[in-house]
């Protein structure tokens, strides 16, 4: 992973720490001026408090010896290097403290700024490892779990290990991780240098096109990276294959023309694209935990379900998601697939009875007539004997089910991973939808293009013939279920900034506008987008 390298400069703040906390001559006063101010700070943290008083209010960070330097000065290179993760660097600026820290005359003084130190380290602990934001707070869609650590653990570990190796080990190990920080930087750089050049203006531009306009589409892909140097001023084939690229690394139909969804994606400046690779770095911190070595991938702004298998795809599908409207987005969590029914019954949700089916009845009672209305021991229920219009959302008292068939909501087969909020893959008889290049449509769960491909996909490990096995059960035409012996994680995550394991860096639309968001608020915690020089 990166380092940045102070060279002079840390090497002065070594020796000036060094002298700054030599403690005059050890003088009970002093010790215990210094031990009192140390459990006074810590009072207020319960996990700060916890660890001093373990170590009878004694320092980590204030103290003369190798140890204690080789802690301060691997937190302030930390620090230094807050910056390239995306993290504000106001909250974690080393020049800041230092001033504070040459302030520090007395033992009292040092005692506070041991106490600080240490709020500092697990507050960068805790920002670098699982994120800077509360993302539910954020975004109310987003029902991830964060997989905080514990603050006590931090200083523990700190104390019980090289302090730079253990500092170097906190942000998330995945690949992913890494080469989203190898493109920031990168595009730092390049912002630096003055990013991708004049936008391409006008409309349409297609193979055979020529002139001023086709130029500025040429230099922008060269600087993009989707060509090499060419002298073109014609539309060739040289230039098709790049808005080929182009296209399929941001998610869009790949005719090769430059369209005005083409050339909308391709005039989005370099810096509110560094915006998304910071967010997607967030993102990934809060996902900072084993995903599974088999797992399941939805990404929502890439329209795709994915099986993974030690981070590399082996079988992906287009997909279906929620609507854009609130109350049909699909939300982000992570959850564990244990079966699939073949041949499933659509028993509707709540929402949909009362939001869209109840008013369609008491305008009609034969209205959704594929729709069983059931009671509460589910028997079907004789419409022609209920007065619809009797009933409110509130007090409407059955249930409706869709019995399987190929005209079935659900399709032919539904993946569960049993979860509140009632989210899980399913096959649908709608196939046109997945020919859109944008494809949110549904009530929150996520349809497949390819379902059986998938089932046979998930069915592999444990059916010497999973397409007999499971076109056995389909041929029934009755529901059954079929457990995964071994159960899949499922992650449906939000990534409008992602990379292949070839490293080739991926851009998707904002669909529910969640990034904007989310990078607001990183904004207003003091992130920023910057531009280094190289």
């Amino acid at each position: 992973m990166p380092v940045l390298f102070f060279g002079r400069t840390m090497a002065l703040w070594a020796l000036l720490i060094s002298t700054l906390f030599a403690l005059p001559p050890a003088a009970q006063a002093q010790t215990t001026a210094f031990r009192q101010a140390v459990a006074e700070g810590a009072a207020r943290d319960e996990a700060l408090a916890e660890f001093y008083r373990a170590r009878s209010f004694e320092g980590i960070w204030t103290g003369t010896s190798p140890e204690h330097a080789a802690r301060r000065n691997a937190l302030l290179t930390a620090f230094a290097n807050a910056q390239q993760h995306g993290l504000p660097a106001s909250a974690y600026d080393p020049d800041a403290l230092m001033a504070r820290l040459q302030a520090a005359q007395t033992a009292a003084e040092m005692g506070a700024m041991e106490v600080e130190l240490s709020r500092l380290f697990v507050s960068y602990a805790r920002d670098i490892q699982t994120g800077i934001l509360t993302p539910g707070r954020v975004v109310s869609e987003i029902k991830r779990e964060i997989p905080l650590r514990s603050r006590l653990g931090y200083l523990e570990g700190l104390t019980s290990a090289s302090p730079q190796a253990y500092l170097a080990s906190l942000p998330p190990s995945s690949p992913e991780y890494a080469r989203l920080l190898r493109e920031k930087l990168r595009m730092e750089a390049l912002i630096a240098a003055g990013g991708w050049g004049p936008t391409v203006p006008g409309g349409k531009l297609e193979p055979g096109a020529s002139g001023s306009r086709v130029v500025a589409l040429r230099d922008r892909l060269v600087a993009m990276g989707f060509m090499d140097r060419s002298a073109t001023q014609s539309y060739d084939a040289a230039l098709e294959g790049a808005v080929l690229a182009f296209q399929a690394a941001h998610g869009l139909e790949q005719d090769g023309i430059a369209g005005e969804s083409t050339l909308a994606e391709l005039n989005i400046p370099a810096t509110r694209r560094l915006q998304q690779v910071i967010v997607a770095m967030e993102r990934e911190r809060w996902t900072n935990t084993p995903r599974g070595a088999r797992h399941i991938w939805v990404n929502l702004t890439d329209f795709s379900a994915s099986i993974m298998d030690n981070d590399s795809v082996t079988f992906t599908t287009r997909s279906v998601i929620g609507a854009t409207d609130s109350d049909r987005q699909s939300p982000e969590f992570s959850d564990v697939m244990d079966h699939m029914v073949i041949n499933p019954s659509w028993y509707v949700p709540r929402s949909i009875i009362v939001g869209e089916y109840l008013p369609a009845l008491q305008r009609n009672r034969n209205a959704v007539s594929h729709i069983e209305i059931t009671d509460r021991n589910g028997r079907v229920v004789n419409r022609g004997a209920v007065n619809f219009s009797r009933y409110t959302a509130r007090t409407f008292p059955f249930s409706m089910r869709q019995p399987p068939s190929s005209r079935n909501a659900l399709g032919l087969v539904k993946f569960m991973f049993p979860n509140q909020y009632n989210i899980y893959l399913h096959d649908t008889p709608a196939k046109s939808l997945f020919g859109r290049e944008i494809r949110a449509f549904s009530h929150g769960c996520i349809r497949l293009n390819d379902p059986f491909d998938f089932a046979y996909a998930l069915l592999a490990v444990q059916e010497g013939d999973p397409v007999g096995f499971f076109q056995g059960i389909l041929n029934t035409g009755r529901e059954r279920r079929v457990n995964l012996d071994e159960p899949v994680p499922v992650h449906i995550v939000y990534r409008t900034a992602f990379t292949h394991t070839t490293g080739q860096l991926n851009f998707r639309r904002d669909v529910y506008n969640r990034d904007s968001r989310i990078w607001n608020a990183l904004a207003g915690e003091g992130v920023v987008v910057r531009a280094i020089g190289g």
